[in-house]
C-alpha cells in the first residue's frame, strides 16, 4: 500500500512546491529587473538635469563638455550606452560618440517617442536568462516646460540575467530541500498510518493459517485503526472460543464413544464365536466396527493436534527424516515398496520435534498406503534460504488438479481410493501439527505419476 500511497503524496507535494515556486521565481526576476530600471531612471534623471542647461546645438561650451565627460565616464565604468538626443534625433552628447537612437533598435525608438511626450518611458519587457537583449530607459529633458531633448540609456542584461539565474538556483535548491523534507515526512506519515494495517494483516494471516493466539496491539496509528485493532482482537477471541469449544466437543465425543465402541467390538467377537466360521455378516460388522474405531482415534488425534501448544526448538531435520524413514522401512519392505532417503544428512530447523515427527509419519504412511508394489517413495531433505523442506514423493496413482485443491480436507478421500483403508483425516492431522510448528504442507502432482507432498519449516528462531 505504501508503494501506491507514497507516489501520490510525492506528486501532490511536488505540484504544490512547483505552484509556489514558479510565481516566486517570476516575482524575483521582476524585482531584480525593477531595481535595475530604477537605477537607470535615476541615471537618466541626473543626465537630464545636466542636459537642460546645454543651450547651443552646434558650438561647444563648458556645459556640453561636462555632459560629454559624464557620459563617457559612465559608459567606461558601467558599460552602458547612453545618449542625449534632440527632438529630431540629433545627438547632443553620446557615449560611445557614434551611438544613435536608431542603434538602440525598436525598443530605443519607442522609448524615445514616449519620452518626447513629457514622461519617462514605460518599463521595458521582462528579461529572462535565456534571452539576449538590452534594457532601454528614456527620460525627457525639460526646459521652461518644454521637452527639448531625451536621455536614452541602453543597458546590457548579462549581469541581470546572471543575478536572476542565481536567485532561481537558490529557489530551486530550496524547493528540492523542501521536497526532500516533505518526502521524509510522507514516509513517516505513511509508516505511522500503515504500520497498524501491516500488523493487522500479519495477525489476520496468522489466524487464517491456524495460529489462533495471534493478536494486534492496539497502539500507534490513527484512532480509527486503534479501534479496528481492538475490534479485531475481540473477534479473534470469540472465534478462538468457538473453535476451542468445537475441539473440546470433538475430543470429548471421541473419548466418550471410544469406550462403548470397544465394548461393542468385544461383544461382536464373542458373538462371532457362536456363529459358523466365515459368516459374512459378522465379518462385515467387525470390519465396520474397526473402521469406526480408527475414525474415532483419528478425531481424537486431530483435536489434540489442534489444541496442543508447540515446543519449538532447534532440531536436526535431516536426522529426524532419517529416523522416520528407518521406522517405516519394514512396512515398505513388507509391501514391496522402495523407501529411499535423499538430500543432505544434517539440516537444522526450528520446529517441535514431536509434532513434526508425527506429521512426517502421517505423510509417509499416506504415501506407502497408495504406492503399489515395485514402485518407490522418496523422502528428500533440502534447505533454501530461511526455510527447510522435506519432500515426500510417491509412485501411486496421484490426484487430478481438482482433487489437489481438496486434498487435506477433513474426511475427504478421492473416489479412486475408496477401497483403501483410511478415515480421510491423516493429512488433516499433519497440517494441524505443522501449523503449531510454524510449518506448512503443500501438495502437487509427481512426475510421471503420484503425489508430491512438501513439508516446510523455518530455519530462523521464532
Amino acid at each position: 500500500m505504501r508503494t501506491r500511497l507514497l507516489p501520490l503524496l510525492i506528486i501532490l507535494l511536488a505540484g504544490m512546491l512547483i505552484a509556489f515556486g514558479f510565481p516566486l521565481a517570476v516575482r524575483e526576476a521582476a524585482a531584480q529587473q525593477q531595481q535595475v530600471v530604477v537605477d537607470r531612471i535615476d541615471d537618466t534623471a541626473r543626465f537630464a538635469a545636466l542636459a537642460q542647461f546645454v543651450t547651443e546645438r552646434t558650438t561647444s561650451n563648458e556645459r556640453r563638455d561636462t555632459l560629454e565627460t559624464e557620459l563617457a565616464r559612465y559608459h567606461a565604468v558601467y558599460g552602458i550606452r547612453v545618449g542625449v538626443f534632440y527632438r529630431d534625433g540629433g545627438v547632443m552628447a553620446a557615449a560611445p560618440v557614434d551611438w544613435t537612437v536608431q542603434a538602440a533598435g525598436d525598443l530605443g525608438k519607442d522609448a524615445f517617442q514616449e519620452a518626447l511626450a513629457g514622461r519617462r518611458s514605460h518599463d521595458p519587457p521582462q528579461v529572462w536568462p535565456w534571452q539576449e537583449h538590452t534594457l532601454v530607459v528614456a527620460s525627457p529633458v525639460v526646459r521652461d516646460g518644454d521637452v527639448v531633448a531625451v536621455v536614452v540609456t541602453d543597458s546590457p542584461t548579462g549581469q541581470l540575467s546572471s543575478r536572476i539565474l542565481h536567485d532561481w538556483l537558490l529557489i530551486a535548491a530550496g524547493e528540492f530541500a523542501a521536497l526532500f523534507v516533505a518526502i521524509g515526512a510522507a514516509f513517516r506519515l505513511t509508516g505511522w498510518v500503515l504500520r497498524p494495517v501491516r500488523v493487522l494483516d500479519a495477525a489476520t494471516h496468522d489466524i487464517a493459517t491456524g495460529r489462533m493466539k495471534s493478536r494486534v496491539a492496539p497502539s500507534g496509528g490513527p484512532p480509527e485503526l486503534r479501534r479496528l485493532a481492538r475490534s479485531f482482537n475481540e473477534m479473534a477471541d470469540n472465534v478462538e472460543d468457538v473453535l476451542e469449544q468445537q475441539r473440546a466437543f470433538v475430543a470429548d465425543a471421541s473419548h466418550q464413544l471410544r469406550n462403548p465402541l470397544s465394548a461393542l467390538l468385544l461383544r461382536i467377537e464373542l458373538l462371532a464365536l457362536e456363529l459358523p466360521e466365515g459368516n459374512e455378516e459378522i465379518g462385515s460388522v467387525r470390519t465396520e466396527g474397526k473402521r469406526l474405531a480408527r475414525v474415532l482415534d483419528d478425531l481424537l488425534d486431530l483435536a489434540q493436534a489442534e489444541h496442543a501448544p508447540a515446543d519449538l526448538r532447534l532440531i536436526d531435520l535431516g536426522e529426524l527424516a532419517t529416523e522416520r524413514v528407518a521406522a517405516w522401512s519394514p512396512l515398505a519392505e513388507d509391501k514391496g515398496v522402495r523407501l529411499l532417503r535423499g538430500g543432505p544428512e544434517a539440516v537444522t530447523a526450528w520446529a517441535d520435534p514431536v509434532t513434526l515427527s508425527s506429521a512426517l509419519d502421517a505423510v509417509i504412511d499416506n504415501a506407502l498406503k497408495f504406492t503399489p508394489t515395485d514402485e518407490e517413495v522418496t523422502v528428500e531433505v533440502a534447505s533454501d534460504g530461511g526455510v527447510c523442506t522435506v519432500v515426500v514423493a510417491d509412485g501411486g496413482p496421484g490426484l487430478t488438479e481438482d482433487e489437489l485443491t481438496r486434498v487435506g480436507d477433513r474426511f475427504w478421500r478421492s473416489n479412486h481410493h475408496q477401497n483403501i483403508k483410511g478415515s480421510g483425516l491423516g493429512l488433516s492431522i499433519s497440517r494441524a501439527l505443522l501449523l503449531a510448528s510454524r510449518g506448512t504442507i503443500d501438495y502437487e502432482a509427481n512426475e510421471p505419476h503420484g503425489l508430491r507432498v512438501t513439508v516446510t519449516v523455518p530455519r530462523t528462531e521464532p
